[in-house]
């Protein structure tokens, strides 16, 4: 039997696992969790997750493991899911949950894995709590160091699947946390001003993991949402802020899975790759205008589309919610998405571009300099808004907080500053001081270099390329140097986000998990792209 090792038990380690079993050559295989259970992943888990906080995918787009999660759902007891505030009678695959529901069907799932491995002949050893401190390829295998273990353990192959990272729980103090995964759950926040740097859907789970201190949402037929704020709370203000301090759309209708593009094809891409970098942003901005135009042409004239380029567009996407309030704007969306939902209609602007971010995504490692600057501050602007979307009732309760006088949103602009300091966070932005209690940065996860590895050796032996961040395989095997090549499969988010923007969400998770298992079989496959030195933005 090949050994392998899977470091993290999060939603890449569990479709690894699973696609490994779907190859059904057995083998011996070591998961390692850091976490108390393994399977369930730090974004759905009880310790970092209210209740308040629903996912932002639903069954219909989570690829299913031994059954879907509609099924999974289906059968939970009315009670079980009573805990969560979901109606057996009202689940339907649209339908966007608590992540901490989604953790445990991912636990349970993963559990079954586990079961079925064996049954197939796997020798599987989960090791929970267990804390992976290093790793470093050696002509015999890989080595690994894991917490509380005096010997290294010896693997054919290891692969990382450790997701998201975050600062630790130390990081923060009682008036400032670096992320709202950094010990927030557990804080005791009081009824006072309250900053959080983000306007997303993590700016907004900040907002409910402190509100739900200070009063309660009443929601009703889980389309009218009211906020009671508690009488001794009535100083409690929060501020969500971002450059633009502008706020996500709901999540739209549109067909599942995702319809072929016409034009931006994979060979269209190809082909402009193949001709080379000078002018690729702005050939493939052709490419998407054709797009756009056959797919709603009336949208495409209201925007002047013929006039827009590679930089333009991001202005003209953001151009009305620039102009109108927030809130206003946001109730506006969230009616207009409501009544397309009802009668499953489908606004083709809005779904082609969903459809565009991944086929555009092929380009970001061609790119010369300059061109991944514009990408970065233009379209992928524009994908990351349309993509990540989020649930109505997200947007539902944000307004019942409005409506109790408890949030405000401030548009910080380009040049704000920002100083933290032992009890305040200051922000000075257009001349003017807001001075905060306590402050949540909730901005996303960041794009991360070989340096920021927290594994030494390997870390180490990555640094002797020279290059900024790792060189991975279609496999996602390591590539370089070669005394690491192919005996590493890298599929962690955060060092693959510089050449892959758009590499989140359990789809691709599932693809990468699937990537990964077929490493084990095969030999080690040419590189994927051509990478560009690390560019800080």
């Amino acid at each position: 039997m090949k050994k392998i090792a899977i470091v993290g038990a999060g939603p890449t380690g569990i479709y690894t696992l699973f696609s490994l079993l779907k190859n059904n050559v057995p083998l011996s295989v070591s998961v390692y969790e850091q976490a108390r259970e393994a399977g369930v992943g730090m974004p759905y888990s009880n310790e970092e997750n209210s209740r308040m906080m629903l996912a932002n995918i639903a069954s219909i787009e989570i690829p299913p493991i031994f059954s879907t999660y509609i099924d999974w759902l289906r059968n939970q007891s009315d009670s079980h899911l009573a805990r969560y505030g979901v109606e057996s009678s009202s689940l339907h695959v649209r339908q966007f949950l608590p992540r901490i529901l989604l953790g445990e069907y991912f636990r349970d799932q993963f559990l079954a894995l586990v079961a079925q491995a064996r049954k197939q002949g796997f020798e599987i050893n989960v090791y929970e709590s267990c804390q992976v401190t290093d790793l470093e390829a050696t002509p015999e295998g890989v080595k690994l160091w894991a917490q509380d273990e005096a010997q290294a353990s010896l693997f054919d192959l290891a692969v990382i699947a450790t997701g998201h990272v975050w600062p630790d729980d130390d990081q923060a103090t009682r008036s400032f946390f670096p992320s709202p995964w950094s010990g927030l759950m557990e804080a005791t926040i009081p009824a006072c001003t309250v900053g959080i740097m983000g306007t997303s859907l993590s700016g907004l789970d900040a907002a409910m993991a402190v509100v739900i201190q200070h009063g309660e949402f009443i929601e009703h037929d889980g389309e009218h949402v009211q906020f009671n704020l508690d009488e001794a709370s009535r100083a409690l203000r929060i501020v969500l802020m971002s450059r633009s301090g502008i706020l996500p759309e709901a999540d739209f209708y549109c067909p599942l899975p995702y319809e072929p593009l016409s034009v931006v094809t994979q060979s269209a891409v190809e082909a402009e790759i193949a001709a080379g970098a000078e002018g690729l942003l702005d050939r493939v901005f052709g490419l998407m205008v054709q797009e756009i135009q056959q797919a709603d042409s009336h949208w495409s004239a209201r925007i002047s589309i013929q006039e827009l380029n590679a930089d333009s567009f991001a202005q003209a996407w953001f151009a009305d919610r620039k102009t109108n309030d927030p809130f206003l704007w946001a109730e506006s969306n969230l009616q207009e998405v409501e009544r397309n939902k009802r009668g499953r209609r489908t606004v083709a602007w809005r779904y082609v571009i969903l459809r565009l971010h991944e086929a555009v995504q092929e380009i970001v490692p061609y790119l010369d300099e300059e061109d991944r600057k514009r990408f970065d501050t233009g379209l992928a602007r524009v994908f990351v808004d349309n993509y990540a979307a989020i649930p109505s009732q997200s947007i539902r309760r944000l307004l019942a907080l409005r409506e109790a006088g408890v949030v405000s949103i401030l548009a910080l602009g380009p040049d704000y500053e920002m100083d933290v300091n032992d009890n305040q966070t200051v922000i000075s932005a257009h001349g003017e001081v807001h001075t905060f209690d306590v402050f949540i940065d909730a901005r996303g996860q960041q794009p991360l270099k070989i340096k920021d590895l927290p594994f030494p050796a390997l870390r180490k032996q990555l640094q002797e390329t020279g290059e900024d961040i790792p060189e991975v395989g279609d496999d996602y095997r390591l590539l370089e140097p070669a005394a690491v090549r192919g005996s590493i499969a890298f599929g962690a988010l955060p060092w693959l986000m510089h050449d892959q923007p758009f590499v989140q969400g359990l789809t691709v998770c599932a693809e990468i998990g699937e990537a990964m298992a077929k490493a084990i079989s095969k030999p080690t496959r040419q590189q994927k792209r051509r990478r560009l030195p690390f560019i800080d933005m």
